[in-house]
Parts: structure tokens; sequence; C-alpha cells
């Protein structure tokens, strides 16, 4: 039975798009992945996907529920959303999403940096 409730739940996805000033990807890639390496309760993943030969990317982090982003103040992570906000070429678009269709490779975590 708690297999077919656990069917029912669903993720929250935030999502942030944005573009940063020219050449500043590779260090917003840095600091986005020492933000995330402090979440914890809550957290089940995240990607950060970047457009070809461009400076626009987008952010996707996976959660149980969006309360579960606030509670995260870690100063690691303060630290990096503050030293993230000045290589925007614009503030991004941010929203949050219920993961409505999760298709994929069952058993792969979601994780940063890769499938693996």
């Amino acid at each position: 039975m708690s297999d077919f409730l656990d069917c029912l739940q669903h993720k929250y996805a935030y999502v942030a798009m944005g573009e940063f000033k020219p050449g500043c990807f590779p260090k917003a890639r840095q600091l986005f992945e020492q933000a995330v390496s402090t979440y914890g309760d809550g957290f089940k993943g995240a990607y950060l996907l970047q457009e070809p030969e461009s400076d626009r990317g987008i952010a996707v982090i996976f959660w149980e529920n969006p309360g579960d982003m606030d509670s995260h103040q870690h100063p690691v992570y303060t630290e990096a959303l503050n030293s993230i906000a000045h290589l925007f070429a614009a503030p991004p678009t941010t929203g949050f999403y219920e993961v409505c269709s999760e298709l994929g490779l069952p058993g792969l975590p979601l994780v940063p940096g890769g499938l693996g």
C-alpha cells in the first residue's frame, strides 16, 4: 500500500532561467554546485543546463515540497547565492512547478555533474 501512496506523491521543481555576463558561466556553475552541495532534507536532485556556445542556462532543483528549499540557510549556500547574483546579465526568471510526470531511467539519482 505504501508503494501506491508513494506513486501519488509528486516532487516539486524550482526552475531558474537566465543569462550570465559573457564568460561567467563556468564561475556560476561552480557556485551553483557549492550551493546545491549544502542541501539536505527534502532535496531530490538538481540539473544545470547550458545552451551551447552561450552564457544562457536553466537550473532545475527538485524538492519534496516547496517549503523544503526555504529551510536551507547554510553559510556556504548564502555565500554562493550572494556571489552568483552579480554574474547575471539580468535577473533570472524563476518559479516553482509541480512535477506531474517523471519518465526516465529508474534507479538513477538526480545529482549535480551527471548521472552517476
